[in-house]
């Protein structure tokens, strides 16, 4: 880790260095990772059992807002935005991001926002009630006094991405090496390019929904308001324009991450890296004009459910095309399962059935049924949390070592991944059976004959909690009396098979393959 000047708390308040900031960012993401996972905990704990037993149907209802934006906002985009500020400029070959300073304010502002957010559960009232979705007129007419704070740290998050997005954005297309044309860019570094395109387009628009909703709270405007000549629908309209490219935001990153470590452990280069390219590029301009495919339940012209189910199905085709390289990639490959490797399977895995289950929602006629129950809270999981939080941690476990010179316990990140990826399945494969069956979402009880399921379900989530813990303490462990690695060698195979990177090419993608000795 690179030192500045500064020395003890001024060295982090103060730095410009992007990988001083990546750290902030990776520590922040998983303090509120491990804060919107207790959320979930609460919510699991009550739902072990028809009944209330543990806390009243209106914390409940706080608990799920708080565990759905903390997780989005405060863990999962802050965690690939530390990625971005470690890699990108060694991937580029850059000296540091081209916005230093800008990068140091666009991290300090997230804890504010996330410390104001957190603060609302002591307020009159308590924190926001109304899902992270926060639909008027539920969050405009009938919400807490709270909302207001709700809508000031979304303002705040806003801004932090849009100049972090900048900041990504000029540092690509500026300061890459000389002789480094935009096609012989990593793959993590193209899908972080289009990734800060798609927030500079869509943080504005959640900012113009939060300026709204602020307006008819406080100012007695009717943006939401059918009584004073407003749409509710309105708000779906703009929430989901941001919404659906916000879910690409999260996973598009994921797949720069995948693209890294899947080559690196088949020992062979990725394989269709140009169709990759075009097929991010494709899924984020397609993600633009799919949102309406979260409203199928409004009313809306049976030719603009015939529109949105279509083009919804299309974006399977470029995911399709990324998943089948990501496949033939490992393919005749010498492999070997490290920890990295391992969470990156699970991903292709556990992401192409979501994906499947997405087609399933896609179909309008169908999605009548399934909206708003267990069926989609389980499809949007196997997408955000087998998609982005176990790329995540594939990255931190392979990038580590170059992160701090130092090798993690390869026995217990193994042990972390099958406890998480079981505990990940028990918690959410039944999630559909009782979506299915019809139980709804974001209800504090439920009927017996969905019993069964849903403590099944919450042992699973005690489980991946668990998992999470035993992380934190490799990553601790490792930094702090962690085996050093050598210069050279990049990894050390399980079975022996040592390899290094051709001294001409970036540490993280081979013009050639790797010479294994």
């Amino acid at each position: 880790m690179a030192h500045g000047p500064a020395k003890g708390i001024g060295r982090w308040l103060f730095t410009t260095n992007h990988k001083d900031i990546g750290t902030l960012y990776l520590w922040f993401s998983f303090a509120m990772f491990l804060l919107g996972g207790f959320f979930a905990m609460v919510i699991r704990a009550e739902l072990f059992q028809p009944g209330m037993q543990l806390i009243r149907p209106e914390f409940f209802n706080q608990m799920t807002t708080m565990h759905g934006v903390i997780m989005v906002f405060g863990a999962i985009m802050p965690a690939f935005v530390g990625l971005a500020n470690w890699m990108i400029p060694l991937m580029i070959g850059a000296p540091d991001m081209a916005l230093p300073r800008m990068n140091n304010l666009s991290f300090w502002i997230l804890p504010f926002a996330f410390l104001t957010l957190a603060s609302t559960l002591f307020m009159e009232g308590g924190a926001p009630n109304f899902g992270w979705t926060f639909y008027a007129p539920l969050s405009t007419k009938y919400a807490p006094e709270s909302v207001n704070y709700f809508i000031f740290s979304m303002h705040i998050m806003g801004a932090s991405s849009i100049m972090g997005s900048i900041n990504i954005i000029a540092t690509i297309m500026n300061m890459r090496a000389p002789g480094m044309t935009y096609m012989k860019m990593p793959l993590f570094v193209w899908t972080w390019l289009i990734t800060a395109f798609l927030l500079v387009a869509v943080m504005p628009v959640l900012a113009g929904a939060v300026t709204m909703m602020l307006m008819d709270i406080n100012f007695g405007t009717s943006f939401f308001d059918a009584a004073g000549g407003g749409d509710p629908v309105l708000f779906q309209h703009i929430f989901w324009f941001f919404g659906h490219p916000e879910v690409y935001i999260i996973i598009l990153p994921a797949f720069g991450v995948v693209s890294a470590i899947i080559p690196a452990f088949s020992r062979k280069p990725l394989f269709g890296y140009a169709s990759m390219v075009y097929a991010t590029a494709a899924i984020a301009f397609l993600s633009f004009i799919v949102w309406a495919h979260h409203m199928f339940t409004v009313g809306m012209p049976i030719a603009g459910e015939l529109y949105f189910m279509y083009a919804t199905m299309l974006i399977a085709v470029p995911t399709g095309v990324k998943v089948f390289n990501w496949v033939t990639t490992m393919y005749k490959g010498a492999l070997t399962f490290e920890t990295p490797m391992l969470f990156c399977i699970a991903f292709v895995i556990l992401f192409t059935f979501g994906g499947f289950t997405g087609l399933m929602l896609s179909v309008a006629a169908a999605d009548i049924q399934y909206h708003d129950s267990y069926f989609v809270v389980a499809h949007f999981h196997y997408v955000m949390v087998a998609g982005a939080v176990f790329s995540g941690t594939a990255a931190v476990y392979y990038w580590l070592p170059k992160w701090c010179g130092k090798m993690y316990n390869e026995t217990m990140g193994q042990v972390q991944f099958w406890i998480a990826f079981i505990g990940f399945n028990i918690t959410f494969m039944p999630q559909h059976f009782l979506g299915l069956a019809g139980m709804p979402r974001r209800y504090a009880d439920y009927g017996l004959q969905f019993a069964d399921w849903n403590m099944v379900s919450s042992i699973g989530a005690f489980m991946y909690g668990a998992a999470q813990l035993l992380f934190l303490y490799n990553v601790i462990a490792t930094i702090r009396n962690g085996k050093p690695v050598s210069d050279n060698k990049v990894w050390e195979g399980a079975e022996g098979l040592e390899w290094e990177v051709p001294t001409p090419a970036p540490y993280h993608t081979f013009a050639t393959p790797p010479q294994i000795k």
